[in-house]
């Protein structure tokens, strides 16, 4: 899509306005803009197609219910199939224990767990459908530098002078939001005393969509299937560690990881950077106040250890755009308290229990008690002989059950 310019200030209404153009606010913008709700988005970063062409290492575990959130949105059409690696097993392993836990997708169904697809392609995906809709403004580069509100409307100042009234604005902008920040809503957490290591690798033999979770003291270590023969690497390390780790010479480094992955995809080397993301946990005190709503990482951060944090965040959209869109049918207003206390009622819950679980897993596995790693071992070789409960932690991983907003079901808004 090409960036919208402007020649000068200008003044504009809509329904709904978006700030961040992440992931979650592209998505949001092109499901409201797909049911023709009036929507501007506003994206700090340019759309041009030249920082597009290069691979920069980053990619996103899309699940199979968040895949029906994008599909249903109208991203998913414009991701070549050639493109994304499918998680067809999971393999969960605790350090050097023989006892571990194994998901095969064929024992809930033919549809693959999730999909590894480089962000890069996601977003000119969301960029193609952004361009089909009549009814979504994307401006970008732009950039949010004052909010002002009334009680119908919220008043947003760009940097180039422009003004935006809307009747909603969301947080789409991450976990420093300032959508966020300005309506006053406070937040809790912590950070680890971790740091994720990411990078993609090219490797030898192929992976067969096995997706491997390896669980270690300094914290998990992920392998995860992308297209071809390449994979996608977090290494959860110590944060006093992580710089060092960054440091050594590439095959000082591929030792390493070889240590930690095994030797089942042959040899491997890097491609493109590395990236070190700081892990913590955050919370906001509520996800939507006066003609305002948090989405994703603007509303909830948690720890990378079943990577569920993204597709968390598009639970969140789903409700929300079915909220809006609710509302907007009915002739009501979308950014009303009702509306807002309906979505606010729908995901606190959800993502609650994923904080805690994520939460309470790193921690559990980063324990080395003797009882305690005895007990979590043999705890995964429970689970692996225990069909009925398997098949519900393997649905729960597809983002397949709970309250489910119709997006997350596969159906139009």
């Amino acid at each position: 899509m090409t960036d919208i310019r402007r020649d000068g200030p200008a003044n504009r209404a809509c329904d709904v306005l978006i700030v961040g153009g992440g992931l979650a606010g592209l998505t949001l913008a092109a499901a409201l803009g797909g049911a023709g709700v009036d929507t501007i988005l506003v994206d700090r970063e340019s759309a041009d197609a030249r920082l597009l062409d290069t691979f920069d290492g980053r990619t996103t575990a899309v699940a199979f219910g968040t895949k029906r959130i994008v599909e249903a949105a109208g991203l998913w059409a414009h991701v070549p199939a050639a493109a994304t690696g499918a998680i067809l097993d999971i393999r969960v392993t605790d350090e050097r224990s023989p006892l571990f836990l194994h998901y095969d997708h064929r024992e809930v169904g033919d549809e693959p767990f999730g999909w590894i697809v480089e962000n890069r392609t996601l977003r000119r995906a969301a960029f193609a459908r952004l361009a089909q809709l009549q009814t979504v403004a994307h401006l970008a580069p732009a950039e949010v530098t004052d909010l002002a509100r009334t009680a119908t409307r919220v008043r947003a100042t760009l940097g180039d002078g422009t003004t935006v009234d809307a009747r909603l604005v969301v947080g789409a902008d991450g976990r420093h939001s300032t959508v966020r920040r300005w309506a006053g809503i406070g937040t809790s957490g912590w950070a680890y005393a971790q740091t994720a290591i990411v990078c993609t690798i090219d490797h030898e033999y192929p992976h067969h969509g096995v997706a491997l979770e390896h669980f270690l003291p300094p914290g998990p270590f992920a392998v995860l299937p992308m297209a071809g023969n390449r994979a996608s690497v977090v290494w959860t390390e110590r944060r006093r560690d992580a710089q060092a780790v960054l440091a050594m010479p590439e095959e000082r480094f591929l030792l390493e990881l070889r240590r930690r992955a095994g030797d089942w995809l042959g040899r491997v080397r890097t491609v493109g950077p590395k990236f070190a993301y700081p892990l913590s946990l955050l919370h906001a005190d509520a996800y939507a106040a006066d003609r305002v709503a948090l989405v994703s990482e603007a509303a909830h951060a948690m720890h990378p250890i079943a990577g569920q944090g993204l597709n968390v965040g598009l639970r969140d959209v789903a409700a929300l755009a079915e909220v809006i869109v609710d509302a907007h049918r009915l002739g009501l207003d979308p950014g009303g308290a009702d509306a807002l206390a309906r979505y606010e009622r729908w995901r606190r819950p959800d993502t609650l229990m994923l904080l805690a679980v994520t939460d309470g897993l790193n921690r559990l596995f980063a324990n080395r008690i003797a009882p305690l790693k005895l007990a979590r071992d043999v705890g995964l070789a429970v689970v692996n002989r225990t069909p009925p409960l398997k098949r519900f932690l393997m649905r729960s991983a597809m983002g397949t059950t709970g309250d489910l907003p119709r997006l997350a079901r596969g159906e139009a808004l």
